[in-house]
């Protein structure tokens, strides 16, 4: 099993400047060799405190990955809906070079209303363009003098530079929340899958689905999972639960207040239920994600033993942990970080 550390803003400027966030976020990164942390990690989200303070993951990343010589570096995820193919793909390639072939690209359809609608796309056409955009993606790192004919964007005869470091290309992850059908396509299209566990009660069936699809689609193995939780580690039970609290509640406001407009009115034929998704995370908080198994809180014991429970419900392969969520103060973020590293990764080796 792996474990790695995953960056996802959910503060704005009253919080903390973006030079403030993004310089604690590197001095973390140089303790991932350290102690064998697995990959580095950072999402694609704008204009609201819910991941809006990393519009381009590759510029952090490319940074991040100068702080590291071991660990992969994942994007989770960029989001074709809203940025042209040929950017993405020449954008991938650079930043596989710059670390020396350790890109895992994770892309995903986007699910916020509101980037939407400042960007001026229909929610309707997302599964469409999602699907296109990384079809497109995918020709243009794996192959040379590239056409297509798309509905959204065309080209012809294009190469896309620089060339992968890995060959053919480097592995595709698709990032997905609910639904379904989006866990049977990367089965089927042979992509691994990086998904939340907000709402786990649903988890082990839409792996479940996403194993099967692979398997169908005559893909080696059962693929490959990424699981994002919330971690915190300390020496103190009590203090742990303590400081961790309201920061993981924090976190769970903003993605209610980012994703609000799906119950004020906003659908969408490729988003079915999230209205419903939304109203089930009005009922989540700190207790409810440490008692179901998302967030990890604790004591090294505690925590290690939260891992183990988990693993013994679903099925999984990758740990992507979010370190220094919301307003945790940095110094608690590191010293979370290391006694992890020391005292919890190596039962995990």
């Amino acid at each position: 099993m792996e474990f790695g550390v995953q960056f996802f803003p959910s503060i704005g400027p009253e919080t903390k400047s973006g030079a403030q966030y993004f310089s604690e976020c590197l001095s973390l990164c140089d303790l991932v060799d350290v102690y064998g942390y697995s990959h580095v990690r950072t999402v694609e989200h704008y204009f609201l405190a819910y991941g809006g303070y990393s519009p381009a993951p590759m510029v952090f990343l490319s940074a991040a990955s100068q702080r590291t010589k071991k660990a992969r570096i994942v994007t989770g995820a960029v989001l074709p809906v809203f940025n042209h193919p040929l950017k993405i793909a020449g954008e991938a390639g650079m930043l596989d070079a710059i670390s020396g072939g350790r890109l895992d690209l994770g892309m995903a359809r986007a699910f916020l209303p509101h980037e939407f609608e400042k960007f001026g796309v229909s929610l309707d056409e997302s599964v469409a363009r999602f699907d296109e955009g990384q079809q497109q993606i995918r020709l243009l790192l794996e192959e040379e003098n590239v056409t297509c004919e798309g509905r959204f964007h065309s080209f012809e005869n294009v190469t896309s530079l620089p060339r992968p470091t890995q060959q053919p290309r480097p592995p595709i992850w698709t990032a997905t929340t609910t639904t379904p059908s989006s866990f049977v396509k990367a089965g089927e299209q042979g992509n691994y899958i990086m998904a939340i566990p907000l709402i786990s009660s649903k988890m082990l069936d839409l792996l479940g689905v996403y194993r099967e699809a692979w398997r169908s689609a005559g893909h080696p193995g059962d693929g490959k999972v990424m699981l994002a939780f919330h971690m915190f580690c300390h020496e103190d039970s009590r203090k742990a639960v303590e400081i961790a609290r309201d920061p993981v509640n924090r976190y769970l406001q903003a993605i209610l207040d980012s994703a609000r407009p799906w119950v004020e009115g906003a659908a969408s034929k490729d988003y079915p239920g999230y209205d419903k998704m939304y109203q089930a995370l009005l009922k989540e908080s700190f207790e409810t994600q440490v008692e179901s198994g998302a967030a990890w809180v604790g004591t090294p014991e505690q925590v290690a033993d939260q891992i183990r429970a988990y693993r013994d419900k679903v099925e999984f392969e990758v740990a992507s942990m979010q370190i220094n969520f919301g307003h945790l103060p940095a110094d608690e973020a590191e010293k979370s970080m290391r006694l992890f590293g020391e005292e919890v990764l190596p039962r995990f080796s």
